[in-house]
């Protein structure tokens, strides 16, 4: 007698959005089965990789992070152009700057910087503020109408933030990430709240929160899995969006990413890539359709990893 592999029902599925504009722009989602279950559904449009870029040295990165983008760490658009010429998928513009504990870079500037990083790729811009809610709900909101119809994905936004950045995805056309801390609950009301303020369901995509390998990844991979029950098996539509996980910076944070050679430790170059990539695995397992990464060695791994799952 043959076997025959169990399958699972699927009665949901994960809605498409398009990032970007042009003949590169790219559409995520459209999932109609768990992460890589060809057997049993569809995966119509693969994960796809962005680049990190700071707008701002880093001060704060290891060796081996550096060195790929060392000619260029002062220079954003010069960098972007780096991290296409690597391979991105898309750029992942971080205005670190604008930190009210740090630099503090005005709005106005920094959405400058935003607009020439999108003016000089010709992939999608993913535009990540400073974290502090009540700075982004400014800065995002300038950053939108600065780059009116560049269809960039704008973020994090917040339920302390939804409102107004949630406007300027209305008005200028983006696309928001959805972030909520690690919970499920709290991921849908946002979604739901998105979705009362009109922003239509194309221009949201959920951003989880990413913890590293070591750091939290068990928590992240949880949530994202009951996500993704909820939209597939459950019919859930306030989860069946597409979601991003910005996990470079996670990674390359930790004290075993910066720690140097040793006997016990091994190589600290291929270290960090190890995390990275182990974690971006661990992430496209659980979900993921837009991983934001750093070292492109680790970004070299994961292609693998998506070539083999999706044959």
């Amino acid at each position: 007698m043959a076997f025959a592999i169990p399958k699972t029902t699927y009665t949901g599925k994960i809605k498409e959005v398009v990032l970007g504009k042009g003949p590169k722009a790219i559409t995520v989602g459209g999932e109609t089965s768990y992460p890589f279950h060809l057997f049993e559904g569809e995966m119509p449009h693969p994960p796809r990789i962005a680049i990190e870029v700071y707008d701002t040295p880093p001060d704060d990165w290891s060796e081996a992070s550096l060195e790929p983008y060392r000619d260029v760490l002062r220079d954003p658009v010069a960098w972007a152009k780096k991290a296409a010429a690597y391979g991105a998928d898309l750029i992942a513009l971080q205005l670190v700057s604008t930190d009210p504990n740090g630099l503090n870079t005005p709005s106005d500037q920094a959405a400058e910087t935003a607009k020439k990083v999108a003016a000089a790729v010709d992939i999608p811009v993913i535009v990540n503020g400073s974290g502090s809610p009540e700075k982004d709900a400014e800065l995002l909101r300038k950053v939108a109408e600065a780059c009116d119809g560049m269809n960039l994905v704008v973020g994090p936004v917040v339920v302390d933030n939804y409102k107004q950045i949630g406007a300027g995805a209305i008005a200028y056309k983006h696309t928001v990430a959805a972030n909520s801390p690690i919970d499920i609950n709290l991921a849908k009301q946002l979604n739901i709240l998105l979705g009362n303020l009109g922003v239509p369901d194309g221009q949201i995509i959920v951003d989880p929160t990413t913890g590293g390998l070591g750091y939290g990844i068990e928590y992240t991979y949880s949530v994202m899995e009951r996500d993704r029950m909820a939209a597939l098996t459950q019919q859930d539509e306030r989860l069946q969006f597409p979601i991003i996980c910005d996990l470079g910076k996670e990674i390359w944070k930790t004290k075993e990413a910066k720690a140097e050679d040793s006997p016990l430790m091994g190589n600290a170059a291929k270290r960090g890539v190890l995390m990275e990539a182990i974690t971006a695995q661990l992430l496209l397992l659980a979900g993921a359709d837009v991983l934001i990464m750093r070292h492109p060695e680790a970004i070299r791994l994961v292609r693998g990893m998506i070539t083999d799952l999706m044959a």
